[in-house]
């Protein structure tokens, strides 16, 4: 059992470290002019597949905390939403909101991932259509959580910061989760498959796995 607690809490500690260091680089965060694009749900998904969902919520916490780190020391015009620590000016400035949409959609994707993983590994009994579903429900957590969110927190702020039409605002966010975010389902498919599938043999199924 100690040799087992050990192991999970190195496992843990290599994902978190990937992810803090994905964070501090453009692998993580990608500066885009109206908002940063991420990959950072990746290492959640994974480690929610492989160590279950309860593991997968305090990653998707860990993204949540880079996020609000990241959009305070590098922000951009829309950094808001996501730090209560940066205002570009008075009308768009954070706040307990911003720590919501931050942290608990980031949250969620290892909550669901995970669970979505066991449940289908159950109903398929195949390793690698269960991890790409749950790749494509982690992402589809994230960027529907986030718009989402966004959209009914800070609405108007949001699409005057971005130089849009508030009264567009719901079009652009739908436009945003069928174009970039059944894209970035797809990619979390294949990598949570491929990453998950060699890890898995890898260490011989020596990896903790399926622990809700």
């Amino acid at each position: 059992m100690q040799k087992k607690d050990l192991r999970l809490m190195v496992q843990i500690a290599l994902l978190a470290a990937i992810m803090l260091v994905m964070s501090v680089t453009p692998l993580g965060y990608i500066p885009l002019p109206f908002m940063k694009a991420t990959i950072m749900h990746i290492p959640v998904i994974v480690g929610a597949c492989l160590l279950g969902p309860k593991i997968g919520a305090g990653l998707g916490a860990l993204f949540g905390l880079t996020s609000i780190v990241i959009n305070t020391v590098t922000p951009n015009i829309t950094s808001f939403v996501f730090t209560p620590f940066y205002s570009f000016n008075d009308q768009f400035s954070g706040g307990f909101a911003s720590i919501i949409v931050a942290m608990v959609p980031r949250i969620l994707i290892g909550v669901i991932a995970g669970y979505v993983f066991i449940l289908f590994k159950k109903i398929t009994k195949n390793d690698t259509i269960s991890l790409m579903l749950a790749g494509v429900a982690g992402a589809m957590t994230n960027t529907i959580g986030v718009m989402g969110l966004i959209y009914i927190l800070f609405g108007e702020q949001y699409a005057i910061a971005g130089g849009k039409d508030p009264q567009l605002l719901l079009g652009v966010i739908l436009g945003v989760i069928g174009t970039n975010g059944v894209v970035e389902a797809i990619i979390a498919a294949i990598l949570t498959a491929a990453v998950c599938k060699a890890v898995m043999t890898a260490f011989n199924g020596k990896f903790i796995t399926n622990k809700a």
